[in-house]
């Protein structure tokens, strides 16, 4: 078996017209910004049909040569995509299997775009955001690394190899190397290399994705509701509960986040029980915000309120104690069968939660103090609702701009803070595939080898991008809300 190439045969038709597109596509651009310092002032025109004139002159001939450059670069790495879907095996090269592997995330981004393209007038803030073009590609690439986390956690899909199996002879090797005959798995290649363990790079990757996604949103979620539960009533009462509650607040977020952060997964701190109990008293928010939000909407209806609130606190209680629950530690009383996470994972989330609810406290208590004083809100108190059904069912989705903006903002930080802890070792096991423990292993010989930190390193650049865009988008179209 020989090693794959990066295009294969593909790439002696594709790679000569990506070149030549990418240099049009640079001086065009280069003329563009020259050309803009030296170009005269122009006012807006517009055609009869009412649409805005193009510019004219050198400088519209930059700006109609970058749009079709792009454009053709754009196909061009399309064509990377999809041609090699109908090619025999390894005749696109490593890149063509690349894509391959990734075919359900392909089709499951295409048909959640059309769908969300076509009903976006009736999908709210989301299908706004289809109108915005950064948030859209921040979208693509978030839910890009949401598909890849489902399809190999769920269905043991895309990934090639297992990702802690050991190839002899495949340390450090390259990307495309060949693996020897008998060795188990879906393709005869590592296709990016293997690292100093010999284990298969992309399988390691997109494993990776499946801890990064999982962790980040769903600690993220639980730092909202411990912020949203208590940001809620010390921005409408004030008062002696505002004092209290902002002062602890203001304390925590005294401490550096990072210190703080790699205080809480150190060994001996574990050791000591802080994070089980920790975990006992934050993961209980959850429980009181759902209770609450439901018996606020539906008080005056006694039945319905039963019916939905026994069953949602019911999973919610057991999902709770299983969370909390670890064999060994402070915090052990339910069968093994009904642990959720191990520890490691908890420490993390339960750090993930205690550094960022204070933070998402004060966004709430500012927005609560300022809506509490709008008209809605006057008006429900007339009708006699209560305090909680105000904050919740009138104050809250008015707030949800900010908060959703934040929201995103907030699981790109989470991301960048667990790639850190794994990159020093902290906070996941050692042989975790999570992308910042594989830089941290791939970096220690990156003069050497740097096939090895390269894809974990990029592949958490897109998703903290993605985020980033995400937001952008977002907080773009809420303003216009």
């Amino acid at each position: 078996m020989e090693a794959l190439t990066w295009t294969g045969s593909l790439g002696t038709i594709l790679n000569p017209a990506l070149m030549v597109l990418l240099a049009l596509l640079a001086v065009a651009i280069v003329a563009q910004l020259i050309l803009g310092f030296f170009a005269p002032a122009q006012t807006l025109q517009s055609n009869p049909d009412g649409t805005i004139a193009a510019t004219t002159g050198p400088l519209g001939l930059a700006e109609t040569g970058v749009k079709y450059a792009f454009l053709g670069v754009l196909a061009i790495v399309v064509a990377y995509i999809v041609v090699p879907q109908v090619m025999p095996y390894g005749s696109a090269g490593i890149v063509g299997e690349v894509s391959k592997r990734f075919l359900p995330v392909w089709v499951s981004l295409i048909a959640l775009f059309t769908l969300s393209i076509v009903y976006k007038r009736k999908l709210g803030l989301y299908g706004k955001l289809f109108d915005s073009t950064v948030g859209m590609i921040g979208f693509g690439l978030v839910m890009f690394w949401v598909f890849t986390a489902l399809f190999v956690g769920m269905f043991d899909m895309i990934a090639t190899h297992d990702y802690l199996s050991q190839v002899s002879g495949l340390k450090n090797k390259g990307p495309g190397v060949p693996v020897p005959e008998g060795t188990t798995g879906a393709i005869p290649h590592y296709l990016l290399g293997g690292d100093n363990l010999a284990r298969d790079i992309f399988s390691r990757v997109v494993q990776g994705s499946v801890f990064v996604i999982a962790i980040a949103p769903l600690a993220t979620i639980f730092a909202f509701m411990v912020g949203i539960t208590l940001g809620l009533p010390a921005g409408f009462y004030g008062g002696k509960l505002d004092t209290f509650l902002s002062f602890v607040a203001n304390l925590i977020l005294a401490f550096p986040v990072i210190l703080l952060f790699y205080l809480l997964v150190t060994p001996e701190i574990v050791e000591t029980g802080i994070p089980s109990y920790m975990a006992a008293f934050l993961f209980i928010f959850p429980l009181i915000f759902f209770g609450v939000l439901l018996n606020s909407r539906y008080y005056t209806q006694p039945a319905k309120r039963n019916a939905i609130l026994i069953p949602v606190l019911g999973i919610l209680g057991w999902l709770y104690l299983s969370v909390i629950n670890q064999k060994g530690t402070v915090i052990d009383f339910l069968p093994a069968w009904m642990d959720l996470f191990d520890i490691s994972i908890l420490v993390v989330f339960v750090s993930v939660v205690f550094v960022n609810a204070p933070t998402v406290f004060r966004i709430v208590r500012g927005l609560t103090l300022d809506l509490r004083t709008r008209d809605y809100v006057a008006a429900a108190q007339t009708r006699g609702e209560g305090a909680w059904y105000i904050m919740l069912w009138e104050i809250l989705p008015n707030a949800r701009g900010p908060l959703i903006v934040d929201f995103c903002l907030r699981i790109g930080y989470t991301t960048i803070l667990l790639g850190t802890l794994g990159f020093f070792g902290l906070g996941l096991s050692s042989e975790s595939p999570d992308w910042g423990s594989t830089i941290n292993e791939g970096r220690k010989l990156l003069l050497i080898f740097a096939h090895p930190a390269l894809p974990p390193a990029a592949a958490l650049l897109s998703l903290v991008l993605g985020l980033n865009l995400l937001a952008d988008g977002l907080r773009e179209e809420s303003l216009k809300d």
